[in-house]
């Protein structure tokens, strides 16, 4: 039984790792996206794009009693008020204001908010491990961002796009700590949250004359943002919650930003020594506070 749990767990952390790293892309298009269309087009295309695809794969692979998932209405609406709607508009809308590498540092907050979280709702015990990860994480993204110079952060000035970044991580932690309780099968929670902001962000995406981009590197970012971000990594991550706490889950989005930087090398940007050293600092970080140790054999 203790080899087929490790084994699931390995999974798990696997499909966060994967999730972070789609996610990442998302911080990168979609910087690049919302200079030619709106937060809330953006959205609305992601998610109609996503639909149809994420019920396909809900019904053939996990084949739901639909109507009983549909019980847990009440629960699946919040989700995807929060984490599908709330959390991808704030996002966009901050790459508006401020860089996909600011968006990411400050996003490096959310492992700690959701650990605070997650003690506070879930009484989550916040062992030696995971707070020592939480602090080696946040210190290798910090030499990320700031090229291995900590004292720039205290010139730093918040502007709205990084206040808008604080909210939407409030607001995904609160959409993985009510994840965790909701008993629905991971894809097909995802397939109905993603359908339900579709619908209802519907309206106002036609009323705003929304269209398809016209522009062909536009329309790329689209269909890559609805296909990695939202179809893959969603699934990934509620996928990951039926094996991982929340608190855990969290430290792995400290890895956005690191592949937020590798991403941004292979479009041509260089690589500094002290932002690889950052890269390990966080991997180290995760490690450390996922890995659990070993329990003495019985003799």
């Amino acid at each position: 039984m203790g080899a087929v749990k490790n084994g699931a767990t390995v999974k798990a952390m696997i499909a966060l790792v994967l999730a972070t790293l789609f996610w990442a892309g998302n911080y990168v298009v979609g910087g690049i996206a919302v200079k030619s269309i709106s937060p809330l087009d953006l959205t609305w295309l992601r998610w109609t794009l996503a639909a149809i695809p994420l019920i396909a794969l809900a019904h053939f692979v996990e084949k739901p009693d639909w109507r009983l998932a549909l019980r847990s209405w009440r629960r699946l609406l919040i989700l995807a008020a929060l984490g599908v709607a709330g959390y991808v508009l704030l996002l966009y809308t901050a790459l508006e204001y401020t860089s996909a590498l600011s968006a990411s540092l400050i996003n490096a907050a959310n492992p700690a908010v959701m650990a605070v979280l997650a003690a506070i709702i879930l009484r989550d015990r916040l062992g030696w491990r995971v707070i020592a990860g939480l602090a080696l994480g946040l210190f290798g993204v910090l030499l990320v961002i700031t090229n291995g110079a900590l004292t720039s952060l205290f010139s730093m000035r918040f502007n709205l796009g990084d206040l808008l970044m604080l909210a939407a991580i409030l607001v995904w932690s609160f959409y993985t700590i009510i994840g965790r309780k909701l008993a629905v099968p991971p894809i097909t929670g995802t397939a109905i949250q993603v359908t339900i902001v579709a619908v209802a962000l519907a309206p106002f995406a036609i009323a705003g004359g929304v269209s398809w981009p016209t522009e062909t590197s536009v329309a790329v970012s689209v269909i890559f943002i609805a296909i990695f971000p939202s179809i893959g990594a969603y699934v990934l991550w509620n996928l990951a919650l039926k094996q991982i706490s929340p608190t855990s889950a969290g430290l792995y989005l400290n890895l956005i930003t690191v592949f937020t930087v590798i991403i941004s090398v292979a479009l041509g940007a260089q690589l500094t020594l002290p932002q690889a050293i950052g890269g390990l600092v966080v991997f180290a970080g995760v490690a450390l506070s996922s890995l659990k140790p070993r329990k003495p054999a019985l003799a």
